[in-house]
C-alpha cells in the first residue's frame, strides 16, 4: 500500500527528464543571502556548550541531567503542536517565512543572556538553586523559540525553489561558500584562545577562570549577534516558490502522509536507531587529556585543501553509487574511522590501571587523527548536502503520493523521533560522566583527571559511539526511491503543479480545490 501512487499528470518525453534539466528559480541577490544564512548556522561557539555550562558557570553535573531529562521532555510535547501550528499557516509572506522572521529577535535575546550567565551569577556555587532555575527555565523558552525556527528552516528549504537539480545546486554552493569563508572562524579563534589561556600564556594579572569568562561571554554574545543579523538579511529577501495546497491538511491527514511516505520513515526510524549511539565530547577529551584544544585545527591542516575540493566528488559518486549507498557511508563514516583511531590509541596501554597509552600523547594523535581527518574530508561535500536532498525528495514524494505538502509535520515527526533516542543518550552521557568521577574544578584549578578518567573520555569519542550508534544502518537498506521511480515522480509533479499554478494565477482557487478534492478521492480510493 504504501508504495502506490496518485497517477494524474500526462507524462511525455519532454518532462520525463524533468529532473535532470539545469533550470535555476533563485536569483544572484537570493542565493547570497542564502549563503550568509547557512554560515550562520555554523558562525557560534556552540561546539564548547557544554564545558561552558560545566566548567565555566558551574552547574553541577547532577542538576545537568535534571536539567536534560526535563528539557527533553518538553522538547517532545512542544514539538507537536508546534509542527500543527505551522502546518495550519497560510500567509501572504508563506508558510515559514513569518516565524523565521518573528522569532529572530527573541531568539537573539535568549541565546545573549545564555552567554551571560557568568556574569548575573558570578560567584555562586554549582547547587544554587537560583542559578539552576534560570538555567533550566532559559532552556525551555529557547526551545520552543528554536522548534519553530526549526522546523520552519527545514520548510523553507524544501519549498525554496520547485526543482531538485536548482535545490541541489543551491545547498551545495551553500555549503561550499560558507566554508571556504569561514563561517567556523569563531570556533577556531575560540579553540586557539583556550589553548593559549590554558597554557597560561597570557600573564596579565588575572586568573585562569576570569580569563575563560571573559572568552566566552565575549564570544558567545559577538557570534549570536553577527549570525543573528545575517539570518534576518535572509529572511527579508527570500521567496517561497513551491505552492502549498489551498486547503490545508487536517492533524489526521498530516499524520496519514507520514506512515505512508517510506523515504520518510526509513530516514525517520535509521535517525531514531542511530540516536541511541552514546557519544562524549571531542573537546573534553583534547582539554582534559591532552591540553592541546588546537589539536582539532592542528591535526586538520593537511586535510584542509581537500575542504572546497571536496564538493567536485560530488557528481562522480552519484554516477558510481546510489544516494543509498551515498547517504549511509557519509552518515557512518566517522564511526568507522574512528576504531582504528580507538586501537591506535590504546596501543602500551596497562588495561588494568588505564595508565600509558598512545592516546596519551600528542605528537602519536597528531598522525593518527590527521590520517583521520583526510578520509573524513574526502566525504565532506557529499555529508552536506546528501542528507538535506534526500529529506527535500521525500516531501516531494508526500506532495507526488497524496497532493499536499506536510514539511512541519513530517519534520518534526523525523526529528522527534530521533530526539526520543538522542535525548536517552545524552542523560546517560551526562550521567556516567559523573559516575566514572569527572571533576568540574579541575581545569579552571589547573589540575589533572583521574588516569581511569581520561581513558574514558577517550573511550566516549571513539569506540562506544562507534558501536552504539551503527544500528542506524539497516533501515536504509530498503530505501529505493530513485532511477525511474524518481524520473516518474518528478514528471509528474511537473504537469501537477503546472495546472495549479495556471488555475492560481487566474484566480481560479475552486478549480484548484477541486483538484486538490480529486487528489485526495484518488488517494483515498488507493490506500482502501
Amino acid at each position: 500500500m504504501a508504495d502506490k501512487q496518485v497517477d494524474t499528470g500526462k507524462i511525455t518525453d519532454a518532462n520525463m527528464n524533468y529532473v535532470y534539466e539545469n533550470r535555476r528559480y533563485v536569483g544572484k541577490k537570493e542565493t547570497a543571502a542564502f549563503v550568509l544564512w547557512d554560515a550562520a548556522q555554523s558562525l557560534n561557539i556552540n561546539t564548547y556548550s557544554g564545558r561552558f555550562i560545566t566548567n565555566i558557570v558551574k552547574i553541577d553535573l547532577g542538576y545537568q541531567t535534571i536539567a536534560k531529562t526535563i528539557n527533553s521532555i518538553w522538547d517532545i510535547v512542544n514539538d507537536v503542536f508546534t509542527a500543527a501550528i505551522v502546518e495550519k499557516t497560510r500567509t501572504r509572506w508563506g508558510k515559514f517565512r513569518p516565524y523565521l522572521m518573528g522569532l529572530a529577535i527573541p531568539g537573539c535575546i535568549a541565546t545573549l543572556l545564555y552567554w551571560l550567565m557568568p556574569i548575573l551569577f558570578a560567584g555562586q556555587p554549582a547547587m544554587s538553586i537560583s542559578k539552576f532555575i534560570f538555567y533550566i527555565s532559559l532552556e525551555i523558552i529557547r526551545e520552543g523559540v528554536g522548534t519553530f525556527q526549526s522546523i520552519a528552516r527545514t520548510g523553507m528549504l524544501a519549498t525554496i525553489t520547485p526543482h531538485p537539480v536548482d535545490r541541489t545546486r543551491l545547498i551545495t554552493v551553500a555549503n561550499f561558500a560558507s566554508g571556504f569563508f569561514g563561517e567556523k572562524l569563531p570556533e577556531h579563534g575560540m579553540t586557539i584562545l583556550l589553548d593559549l589561556i590554558d597554557n597560561k600564556v597570557f600573564r596579565n594579572g588575572s586568573s585562569v577562570e576570569q580569563q575563560l569568562m571573559g572568552a566566552f561571554v565575549g564570544m558567545g554574545a559577538a557570534t549570536t549577534l553577527i549570525s543573528s543579523g545575517m539570518s534576518f538579511w535572509y529572511f527579508a529577501n527570500s521567496k517561497e516558490r513551491v505552492m502549498q495546497s489551498v486547503q490545508t491538511p487536517s492533524i489526521k491527514d498530516s499524520l496519514k502522509s507520514i506512515i505512508n511516505n517510506k523515504p520518510v520513515l526509513l530516514m525517520t526510524l535509521s535517525d531514531f536507531l542511530a540516536g541511541f549511539g552514546i557519544s562524549g565530547s571531542k573537546q573534553d577529551y583534547y582539554i582534559d587529556v591532552l591540553h592541546f584544544a588546537s589539536m582539532t585545527l592542528v591535526a586538520g591542516l593537511p586535510a584542509a585543501p581537500l575542504s572546497p575540493i571536496s564538493y567536485s566528488f560530488g557528481p562522480w559518486f552519484r554516477r558510481k553509487f546510489s544516494s543509498r549507498f551515498l547517504y549511509i557511508v557519509s552518515r557512518n563514516i566517522s564511526n568507522f574511522l574512528h576504531v582504528f583511531v580507538f586501537l591506535f590509541g590504546c596501543i602500551g596501554m596497562d588495561w588494568k590501571t588505564k595508565k600509558g597509552g598512545l592516546y596519551r600523547s600528542k605528537l602519536a594523535m597528531f598522525f593518527i587523527m590527521a590520517a583521520w581527518e583526510l578520509i573524513w574530508t574526502c566525504f565532506f561535500g557529499l555529508m552536506q548536502v546528501i542528507g538535506t536532498e534526500l529529506y527535500n525528495e521525500s516531501m516531494d514524494y508526500c506532495e507526488w503520493k497524496n497532493g499536499y505538502r506536510t514539511e512541519a509535520m513530517t519534520s518534526v515527526a523525523k526529528g522527534l523521533a530521533a530526539k526520543v533516542s538522542s535525548s536517552v543518550s545524552q542523560v546517560i552521557t551526562t550521567a556516567l560522566k559523573k559516575i566514572v568521577g569527572y571533576d568540574q574544578s579541575a581545569y579552571t584549578a589547573g589540575k589533572e583527571q583521574p588516569d581511569s578518567v581520561k581513558f574514558y573520555l577517550f573511550a566516549m569519542f571513539t569506540i562506544i559511539p562507534s558501536l552504539t550508534g551503527s544500528f542506524g544502518i539497516i533501515p536504509m537498506l530498503f530505501y529505493d526511491l530513485h532511477g525511474k521511480k524518481k524520473e516518474r515522480m518528478y514528471a509528474e509533479l511537473l504537469e501537477r503543479r503546472k495546472d495549479k499554478s495556471l488555475a492560481a494565477s487566474e484566480g481560479d482557487l475552486e478549480s484548484v480545490k477541486a483538484m486538490e478534492e480529486k487528489l485526495k478521492a484518488i488517494r483515498d480510493g488507493v490506500d482502501k
